[in-house]
């Protein structure tokens, strides 16, 4: 990709690259929909990604282009600070509006950008480019930032730039990701672990659905209000910073204070998907791959039942993954409402899988889902 990238490069700007660069997405293995609730999340980066080129100009503008989209933004240096043209360019823009606040020099740049992350498809597109983004320029420049700060320069983009009240897995996940491992972060303090993802004869496979998020953030905004809701409510008998403090065991001991059937499913799944992260740590650094596979299992389940946060196409993944004897584990990966599922797929048996998968979907959706297969990879890096 390097070499086409670098060739694509000058037939468009008319000089040759000065670098190139390439930063993960990223999939959750398990941990759903407990990060605003101070839980573990357990993502790993993958080795599908941003691909950027980079060369200085003298005109003191920054242009942004992209083998993906037709659109092409041009901002002069002294109006980076506002939001300009297509908006996958913003991201980019919003990372050097916060180098450019944070007093760095910074001259002006050609970009071309290339993707092969499904956009909208919940492997963290806009964290990819943002980390991309900000990794090349740090490098580039020599600016002396760290990964963590790198983390939060890209949040912050997202959150005050953008406009998207996320949390900091994804940036944190893109940046810190390295070979056969997964990252066990706890949202509340930033505090992680590595932990080895040997797969032996498996391989991960990514299953996008192709459905629309459309839902996705009025249904967030409401599930976190609705875990907000309990933590009001059990703070009544104990002293809660956030649900996931608590135990399942002692969940269960204060939960009656909890009367709306809703809002005490909602809190039922996060604490006992804090639990599966635990459990799902332990199996990897066992080795039991089929116990992993089994939590991914029951992390979807509740996710379909307790948090509701699945759909008709999501749950016909699962539902033939489940059916599939080569597969071990499957869930739904990222906010829900569509987006892509994850499966543990046994290797040799990728064209077969995708065969039965697409017959299955086509005769209940109407459509085919795309399937990827990838292994856990690396985070940002020079190429």
């Amino acid at each position: 990709m390097k070499l086409k990238l670098e060739e694509k490069f000058a037939g468009q700007y008319h000089k040759n690259a000065d670098a190139v660069y390439f930063t993960p997405g990223r999939v959750n293995l398990i941990g759903e929909h407990i990060d605003y609730n101070g839980g573990l999340v357990m993502p790993c980066a993958i080795t599908l990604g941003t691909w950027i080129a980079i060369a200085p100009n003298a005109d003191h503008k920054f242009r942004f282009k992209s083998l993906n989209f037709d659109a092409q933004t041009e901002v002069e240096s002294n109006k980076i600070h506002e939001k300009n043209g297509s908006l996958w360019a913003n991201y980019p823009i919003g990372v050097i509006n916060e180098f450019i606040k944070d007093g760095k020099e910074i001259t002006g740049l050609d970009f071309l950008y290339y993707g092969n992350i499904p956009i909208g498809s919940g492997l963290s597109s806009s964290a990819s480019i943002e980390i991309a983004t900000a990794f090349a320029l740090n490098h580039y420049f020599n600016l002396g930032y760290d990964k963590l700060d790198l983390v939060k320069i890209a949040k912050r983009v997202e959150n005050d730039f953008i406009g998207l009240n996320s949390g900091i897995m994804d940036q944190f996940a893109v940046a810190f990701g390295e070979q056969d491992k997964a990252i066990v972060l706890d949202c509340e303090s930033l505090k992680y672990k590595m932990v080895d993802v040997n797969l032996g004869n498996y391989v991960l496979a990514i299953i996008n659905t192709k459905k629309p998020r459309e839902l996705a953030d009025s249904k967030y905004n409401e599930r976190v209000q609705e875990c907000q809701t309990a933590l009001t409510l059990l703070n009544e008998e104990i002293k809660l910073n956030n649900l996931c403090e608590l135990t399942a065991e002692k969940f269960a001991l204060h939960n009656h204070l909890i009367k709306d059937e809703t809002v005490l499913n909602r809190a039922t799944h996060v604490v006992k998907e804090n639990d599966r992260v635990h459990l799902a740590a332990k199996a990897l650094n066992s080795g039991a791959l089929e116990e992993f596979g089994r939590l991914m299992y029951a992390s979807h389940q509740s996710l379909k039942e307790l948090y509701e946060v699945s759909g008709k196409e999501l749950d016909t993944v699962v539902d033939f993954c489940s059916g599939y004897e080569h597969v071990i584990g499957a869930r739904m990966t990222g906010a829900g409402f569509g987006g892509c599922a994850i499966a543990l797929l046994k290797k040799g048996f990728e064209e077969d899988f995708a065969k039965g998968l697409t017959d299955y979907y086509v005769e209940r959706i109407g459509y085919s889902a795309e399937i990827y297969v990838s292994e856990i990879g690396n985070g940002p890096v020079r190429l």
